[in-house]
Order: structure tokens, then C-alpha cells, then sequence
């Protein structure tokens, strides 16, 4: 059964509960088994909770922004395949999502909690979003502190944010080290010490050994060449010659 289908059918043994699990009881017409804290997560439901997740952040993230544009949801369809017979589903999704009173943080908490134990997965899900937020070309400041706002829940520091906003082509000016979370201070251990950690924290490979959606694969590798460019822009700057990942 496709991840789809999984998601969509409530099939037994995925367990989520919470604000995501509501929202999967109603499109798919019956209860979410709740998820008890003594439970394990299994891979499946962090993948569910991971896919969902970008799916009501970027829903709750068009009701910030006040409109959807053709672009954000045509980023938003290829942040993911969507099998055609599956369409349908997802909109309702997204659709029951923009319209839930809750707001964006019960579901964002719950996203943290789920995958508390791989916080570069949670990143991947930051970059999703700011691959559908900048797909219109204009970044609004209502975007940007919604982006923000969610990095925090997810435990992420300002530091963290601005890199990942920089690796993302979203800074506020074009800054190598903030690719790499650095200032121009570090030393040139340090930023080969910051360029080797990202290129193992965010390398495609991971991804798919996860099971994540092919786009987020191909998300992930335009991340890991802003990465490898800002460290070649780097050591090109210095004019020294630091060793690769």
C-alpha cells in the first residue's frame, strides 16, 4: 500500500491521535486509534505524521499569508506526487485544515513530538514549506514569522533558523556562512567541521533510506548543493584550500 494509501485509509496499526488523527478521522470517515505514550513510534507513522504535517502547516501557512496563489499550489503539488485517484483526499485535507479553527501550533507541537528524534527530518519539513512560500517569488513578512514561529516549536534556535532560511535562498542578504550557520569569524576548522556536519545531516541518501516522497529527495539535494556552494565560495574567498565532505 502506497504511503497514500495508508494516510488516507486509517489502516490499522498507525496510530497518531492528536490533532493529526482527527483530521485523518474525518476524511477518512472513521476513528484514528489514539496514540498511547507508552507506545514506540513506528517508521509509518512518522512518515504519516511527516507528510500530514506539510500538508496542514502549508494549509495554515496560506490562511497567514491571506491568499493561495496558482504558484504556492502548484509548489505544493510537486513538494508532492499525488497519485490522481488521491487528489480529491488531499484537497479535502488541506481544505479542513485552512478552514480548523485550532491554528497552526497544536499540530506543529504535535509534529515535534512525533519526530523528536530526528530533528533534520524536521528540517526537511521547514524546507518543504519555504519551497511553497517562496514559490510565488515574494517572501511576505507574515510568511516569515509563521516559518519562524514553527522552527521554534520544532526546537530550532534563531541561529538555526537563519541558516536554514540562507539555505533555502532566503536571506535577507546573499551570505555564505549563514548557509553553514556561521559568521565570517569561524575559522577555517570550523567551517569545514559546520560543512561536513550538513552534508551528512541533509544528504539525499538519508532521505530515502527514511522513505520520504522522491520530491523531498529532490528538495533536499538543491539544499545540499546551496551547501557545497557556499563552502566552495567560502574556501575560494580565504583562498585556502579546505578538504570536501
Amino acid at each position: 500500500m502506497s504511503i497514500w494509501g495508508k494516510i488516507l485509509g486509517g489502516a490499522a496499526g498507525f496510530a497518531v491521535g492528536g490533532p493529526i488523527g482527527g483530521l485523518l478521522g474525518a476524511v477518512a470517515g472513521h476513528a484514528v486509534d489514539l496514540y498511547r505514550e507508552e507506545e514506540t513510534e513506528t517508521d509509518a507513522t512518522q512518515q504519516i505524521a511527516f507528510t500530514i504535517g506539510v500538508i496542514v502547516l502549508s494549509a495554515k501557512m496560506a490562511k497567514v499569508d491571506g491568499m493561495v496563489t496558482r504558484h504556492e499550489v502548484n509548489a505544493f503539488k510537486q513538494v508532492f506526487s499525488i497519485p490522481p485517484d488521491e487528489m480529491r483526499n488531499v484537497g479535502r485535507i488541506f481544505d479542513m485544515a485552512r478552514r480548523d479553527s485550532q491554528g497552526w501550533e497544536p499540530y506543529a507541537r504535535q509534529i515535534a513530538k512525533l519526530l523528536a528524534d530526528r530533528p533534520a527530518v524536521l528540517e526537511d519539513l521547514l524546507d518543504g514549506l519555504f519551497h511553497i512560500a517562496r514559490a510565488d517569488g515574494d517572501l511576505r513578512e507574515a510568511e516569515i514569522g509563521y516559518l519562524q514561529g514553527i522552527s521554534k516549536v520544532f526546537g530550532f534556535s534563531d541561529t538555526d533558523f537563519l541558516r536554514i532560511r540562507a539555505c533555502n535562498g532566503c536571506a535577507p542578504q546573499d551570505d555564505a556562512y549563514a548557509v553553514l550557520g556561521l559568521t565570517p569569524a569561524a575559522t577555517d576548522d570550523e567551517v569545514k567541521a559546520a560543512h561536513r556536519q550538513l552534508v551528512r545531516d541533509h544528504h539525499p541518501d538519508r532521505l530515502i533510506a527514511q522513505g520520504l516522497p522522491q520530491d523531498f529527495v529532490d528538495i533536499a539535494t538543491d539544499k545540499l548543493a546551496a551547501i557545497n556552494a557556499a563552502h566552495d565560495r567560502i574556501r575560494k574567498e580565504r583562498g585556502v584550500v579546505m578538504e570536501t565532505a
